[in-house]
């Protein structure tokens, strides 16, 4: 038996299960003591009492404080923290991990000479980051804005953008008293070039073919299709949960049940501090040893993106994923996320899987969400990565390497749609993002008020992304170059723009029609200038028309089922409701920029039924994807 794990024989573990663990250690390329911790053979805490027995070091006692003077990420990466003066004499404690256990087997009554003291990993980050609480909710909000407020939506619109847009506002209205119908048709010419080009892309992005599975193997590097796991790298799956109760036991076991070496999974579950029901929710549960849980400190702003903060600089894989509390994720999305990597240029530094709604029978609203779903997910964005055009990322199911997203300081706390902001930041940086075709489950809102309050705050968060990168426009364009540049402008400002004017363009559109119909199908126009604009009314208007419907349609081919082809001609009426829902985001940004409106999961029937069997088999993909 290996030395690390062959004394626990004297602690509880059988002979087969230490036989085992050293397996598994061979077929994960891990430690033996790794592998027995993963496959629960031992409890955490239970591993390291009994090495401090074995070693003769010193449990950590719970009186000593640590210090919080130290950078508290990398102590608690590097399992090693100064304590503060104490009567016992201890001056660090130390939690190993892998082959460091093996070594502390060999030092441990010369570090117990040293004022050295023992403690599980969890426990030390425990004491970390209470001791540090105020250090890490600073980070998490003001990381990314401290150090470029430029990039950040904590400031909101700069003076110049203000008095730009005013000058803007008034030099328009002036000219409109001025000259009303020349006015008019400068401004509609103006946005419909914008329209144009939302358009161009929309319809470009339904002429890539590509597939909704992996359609091979792929092969974890270019020259190697037959590498095992012992060459997988260790990926970090961070959770976070706010008032999800509903859900803790779906997500948990979605994340066991993943195809991954547990030995090399770092799942951080970041719970808010003052979520009292969350947090004993989550001490009711039995969690696996390669799960942990990390307290967020209270801090302003209460946002996802601040949970992801507090974790990110904890991260031990080379890769990082976040999912969404009522996520199933393809069993083998981790895999093929690593061999995806593996073949592409390392410019790519994200990957966004595909999101897909699994309780569309729960009423039109949940169905016309999973179409719009299938229209990005399946058809728009795959498209805009295989033009190498900022894609609107996620929110969740987002792959990253994870020194990168640490170099651009993770995601902007102020921000109520990270997601697209991190999109175009990536974007500027010159990193690419590429699809993954693996599909991740996720629940639609059923009601329409909690679907009013949710695409609300994603609206308002696009309108965050608008104000923050138009404050040094020539900067941004030159850092996106031209195709960045237009994909930006389509996927933020045309977003924001087609969503607010929609109902006054569709009203636009049907009186135009109508009295098209009433003169017979000629045009009145009084001059070239009125018949140019004329035709190019009816060209956005006919494209336009065809750009919406025509990635839906695609989708629902590609993923089925075909039935949900019914539900294509209400489209342009949902669209309505989005509308409103992005007013009502614009009046939000205005009172309380960066206030999060919470989205309760757990309320479909599917879900309801897990939370009585406790197990996420049932909602796990039926086919998922084999690498």
């Amino acid at each position: 038996m290996p030395p690390e794990i062959a004394f626990l024989a004297a602690h509880g573990v059988t002979i087969p299960q230490l036989i085992k663990a050293k397996r598994y250690a061979l077929l994960w390329g891990v430690t033996p003591s790794e592998a027995l911790l993963a496959l629960g053979f031992m409890d955490e805490e239970a591993f390291y009492r009994a090495l401090a027995a074995e070693t003769g070091l010193p449990l950590l006692p719970a009186d000593i404080a640590v210090s919080p003077s130290a950078p508290y990420d990398l102590g608690i990466r590097a399992g090693i923290v100064a304590l503060q003066p104490n009567r016992r004499h201890l001056a660090f404690a130390i939690a190993p991990r892998g082959s460091a256990v093996q070594e502390l087997l060999l030092r441990g009554p010369k570090l117990a000479r040293q004022g050295v003291a023992l403690v599980s990993p969890r426990r030390l980050a425990e004491r970390v980051m209470a001791a540090s609480a105020d250090r890490i909710a600073q980070r998490a909000a003001n990381e990314l804005p401290d150090e470029d407020p430029a990039l950040s939506a904590r400031d909101g619109a700069t003076k110049a953008q203000v008095i730009s847009l005013a000058t803007a506002v008034g030099a328009a209205s002036f000219m409109a008293t001025l000259a009303p119908d020349t006015m008019q048709q400068v401004v509609i010419g103006m946005i419909s070039l914008v329209f144009l080009a939302m358009i161009t892309v929309r319809l470009a992005c339904c002429l890539e073919r590509v597939p909704i599975r992996q359609r091979r193997k792929p092969a974890l590097a270019p020259d190697d299709e037959e590498r095992g796991d012992e060459h997988l790298p260790v990926y970090t799956i961070i959770v976070p949960l706010f008032r999800e109760t509903r859900v803790l036991r779906q997500i948990v076991g979605a994340l066991q049940a993943l195809d991954y070496p547990a030995a090399k999974l770092d799942i951080k579950l970041v719970l808010e501090e003052d979520d009292a029901p969350m947090r004993a929710a989550v001490r009711a549960m039995e969690m696996p040893n390669f799960i942990e849980v990390l307290i967020a400190p209270v801090g302003q702003p209460r946002t996802k993106p601040r949970a992801l903060n507090v974790a990110l600089p904890l991260a031990r894989g080379e890769f990082v994923v976040v999912y969404d509390a009522e996520d199933v994720p393809d069993r083998d999305q981790l895999r093929l996320a690593v061999a995806t990597f593996a073949r592409m240029p390392r410019s790519v530094v994200c990957l966004q899987a595909r999101l897909v709604i699994d309780n569309l029978k729960d009423g039109l609203l949940a169905t016309l969400f999973a179409i719009e779903y299938m229209a990005l997910f399946d058809v728009i964005n795959p498209g805009l990565a295989s033009y190498g055009l900022p894609l609107p990322l996620g929110g969740t199911s987002n792959h990253f390497r994870t020194q990168v997203l640490r170099d651009i300081k993770g995601w902007d706390a102020w921000n109520v749609t990270e997601d697209a902001d991190l999109g175009v930041r990536l974007a500027c940086r010159g990193y690419d993002v590429a699809d993954l075709p693996s599909a991740t489950l996720e629940e639609a809102p059923m009601q329409l008020g909690a679907w009013m309050r949710q695409r609300a705050r994603w609206m308002k968060g696009w309108m965050q992304v608008c104000v923050t990168h138009s404050r040094m426009p020539l900067t941004t364009a030159r850092a996106l170059g031209g195709a960045g540049s237009l994909g930006v402008l389509t996927m933020a400002f045309g977003t924001v723009a087609t969503a607010l004017g929609y109902p006054l363009f569709a009203a636009l559109a049907v009186i135009a029609m109508t009295r098209l119909v009433l003169n017979g199908g000629a045009v009145p126009v009084s001059s070239m200038a009125d018949a140019g604009f004329a035709a190019l009314a009816l060209v956005v208007f006919a494209a336009g028309f065809v750009s919406m419907l025509l990635p839906p349609v695609i989708g629902i081919a590609r993923r089925g089922p075909w039935r949900l082809m019914l539900y294509v001609p209400l489209l342009p009426f949902y669209y309505v409701l989005v509308s409103v829902a992005s007013w009502r985001g614009l009046a939000g940004l205005v009172t309380s920029p960066f206030n999060w409106n919470k989205t309760e999961h757990g309320l479909s029937a599917r879900r309801r039924s897990l939370q009585i069997t406790g197990s996420s088999e049932d909602l796990s993909p039926r086919r998922p994807v084999r690498v």
